[in-house]
């Protein structure tokens, strides 16, 4: 009987470590620690043949992950807010390739990438070519942009 029962946190140890793999680390790699802490604690437990053995170090290790290491390993697996693709794109200045009116989108260039663009809510006038311009918003792949304060001046 004392044997089955680490074997018992030995198996619930290796499905918690598979169900993270099959999950792809979506618990921030929890199963798959607390897993190890069982399956530790179980083998330990076979080992010694003590079932007292066997829960306690699993209980620890556990505890020990949950209340110490599980905020130090979400700290370094954390994500810094990057913006990515075109919200990276947002207060960026740009140069007019194609002009814009009121009544028809143009192009802008950004880091040698061209843009359909339009004029920001609230902007009259028509942007020529070679006018610098700064993106206000992002509506799919349209930039919804405004005059440059400083004009022309280059990028």
């Amino acid at each position: 009987m004392q044997s089955s029962l680490n074997w018992v946190l030995v198996v619930l140890g290796a499905v918690l470590i598979l169900l993270e793999v099959v999950l792809g680390a979506i618990s921030g790699f929890d199963f798959l620690l607390i897993g190890a802490a069982m399956l530790l604690g179980g083998f330990l437990g076979v080992a010694t043949k003590s079932v007292a053995v066997g829960t306690v170090t699993a209980g620890v290790l556990a505890l020990a992950y949950v209340f110490v290491g599980r905020r130090r390993i979400r700290g370094r697996l954390g994500h810094q807010n990057l913006a990515t693709n075109t919200d990276a794109l947002l207060g960026r200045d740009g140069r007019v390739v194609d002009p814009i009116t009121p009544e028809r989108a143009g192009r802008v260039r950004i880091d040698g990438d061209e843009w359909r663009a339009q004029l920001a809510t609230g902007h009259e006038g028509s942007l020529e070519v070679g006018r610098t311009v700064r993106v206000e918003n992002i509506d799919g792949v349209t930039l919804h942009v405004k005059p440059h304060a400083t004009g022309g001046s280059p990028l």
